[in-house]
């Protein structure tokens, strides 16, 4: 359960900060993405087309109510279309510049913002987490579990959580509300730790000190375990930085990437836009009753949660300038984000054969052995990707330097295959 939901859906004391460490002009200027004819990047204009069957299929048959689906490559959009609904209920079609929540795609952006910040020698990526945040002293992992009454009996880990545990997915710390474990379930609930998305007047400081006092489910660095520790990272990310993570993010990341339609909490001139998100009942799609969370939460609400694991909302495009950023080794339409030699970090395998051979896990995504690549379908050796809880994906293959990104917005429909289907339709567009 816990890898399908990896598939589904990664205080500086004494030192002042100076934000113009962040970016800098890089000497090569890349245009930014622009539309352009396909095959003038190498791609077949009627192979590409293939994926307009696909979408229109899916609609047809029901599969999902919506979608937007984006391919660029060399740097240039030539794909870029909408199909369905963004709301069945007001009958209000989808728009290929819409506002998806795209949940844990947000984990790269903050994994990003991390990385930003230890290029300026901030801290290492050994650290122990406890150094910044105290509370995460001395970790404990679950040995027993009393189901009567949720009470719990832990043992010392042999280790402490690392910064770099944070980042791949192996301190330990379990998901909550999403965990494979009904165990620790149960104990993040009984302990009032804020998953994912909240509506209320939470901060991540107030949710993350309650985290830390928690189990974990084995030594930091034994397994990979998806988990909320984005979240605790986004926290890190205010005390290293000294603002607020939403402000980091805009300030450091969005405005200079031209990432303009990517936020926490939207606009109110922006709130329009946001996909519903729906379900199927009695064979009609609805919208997806609120459950542990409440939907609208990108536009409601307290707005005080920032999920580096799970609360940004985006467009295609958005993620794709973010994505182009990697391709380019850091830099996008003249400005430098990261160096290329950090990029060449991130994108390394980082857990080694934890996660079999097929896949890994980098510092800040999910990559492509040479054993999947040779599986097809799923692009070159080294292509990155992930997706979000609310049926959105996305891959960028740097050998092929394409990019591949569906977003829709659903949630426990079944039978769509439409993630699947779009990476042979990519793959099989490149015509050079």
């Amino acid at each position: 359960m816990r890898y399908s939901i990896r598939l589904c859906l990664i205080v500086v004391i004494g030192l002042s900060y100076n934000t113009s460490f962040c970016q800098s002009s890089s000497p090569s200027v890349f245009s930014s993405l622009t539309p352009v004819e396909a095959n003038q990047v190498g791609i077949s204009p009627d192979r590409l087309s293939r994926i307009d069957k696909m979408c229109q299929t899916a609609i047809e048959e029901n599969e999902v109510p919506g979608i937007v689906a984006l391919v660029a490559r060399k740097g240039k959009i030539v794909y870029h279309k909408a199909f369905g609904y963004a709301d069945n209920t007001s009958n209000r079609k989808m728009d290929k510049n819409d506002i998806f929540r795209i949940a844990s795609q947000s984990k790269a952006i903050t994994s990003t913002a991390v990385m930003m910040l230890w290029e300026q020698g901030l801290f290492r990526l050994d650290d122990p987490i406890s150094k910044y945040i105290p509370e995460f002293k001395d970790p404990q992992i679950l040995y027993s579990f009393k189901s009567s009454d949720t009470t719990f009996i832990t043992k010392p880990a042999d280790k402490e959580i690392s910064i770099r545990h944070l980042l791949t997915h192996t301190s330990g710390i379990g998901y909550g509300v999403i965990d494979g474990d009904s165990r620790m379930r149960k104990i993040y609930q009984k302990a009032g730790v804020t998953d994912l998305f909240t509506t209320e007047p939470i901060t991540i400081e107030e949710s993350i000190k309650k985290l830390a006092k928690l189990p974990l489910h084995h030594n930091p660095g034994e397994k990979f375990t998806y988990s909320e520790g984005l979240d605790v990272l986004g926290y890190f990310i205010e005390i290293i930085s000294g603002q607020s993570f939403d402000t980091y993010l805009r300030e450091h990341l969005f405005d200079p990437l031209g990432m303009n339609d990517t936020y926490f909490y939207l606009p109110a001139d922006k709130a329009s836009r946001l996909v519903t998100v729906q379900t199927k009942k009695e064979g009609k799609w609805a919208r997806y009753p609120d459950t542990f969370y409440e939907t609208d939460y990108p536009i409601s609400g307290a707005k005080k949660f920032f999920s580096g694991g799970a609360g940004l909302s985006s467009t295609a495009r958005d993620y794709a300038i973010f994505l182009q950023m990697y391709l380019n080794n850091g830099t996008y339409n003249g400005v430098r984000i990261l160096s290329r030699t950090t990029v060449q970090s991130i994108l390394s395998n980082q857990t080694s054969d934890l996660l079999g051979q097929n896949s890994f896990y980098g510092l800040a995504f999910g990559g492509l052995t040479q054993s999947g690549a040779n599986r097809g379908g799923q692009g070159s050796a080294g292509t990155f990707r992930w997706g979000g809880y609310f049926n959105t994906q996305y891959y960028a293959d740097p050998e092929e330097e394409i990019i591949g990104i569906l977003m829709k917005q659903t949630q426990a429909i079944g039978g769509d295959n439409t993630g699947w289907r779009f990476g042979i339709l990519v793959g099989q567009s490149v015509n050079d």
